[in-house]
């Protein structure tokens, strides 16, 4: 199973933006809130792994 990596880049409503910093992509993915972890913001760097987000400290 991958490993993912991403950057919240702005929070709208229910979704947030994220944006992939493991590799070069300007491409932005748009994700449901109830998907990520409560506590994040913009900026908040974020690790996908088995089909679930986690905050990266």
């Amino acid at each position: 199973m991958e490993t993912f990596y991403y950057v919240v880049v702005s929070i709208e409503g229910d979704y947030a933006n994220l944006k992939r910093t493991d590799i070069e992509s300007d491409d932005l993915k748009l994700v449901a809130r109830a998907l990520l972890p409560a506590e994040i913001v913009e900026g908040s760097k974020l690790k996908y792994e088995l089909m679930q987000y986690t905050i990266q400290e």
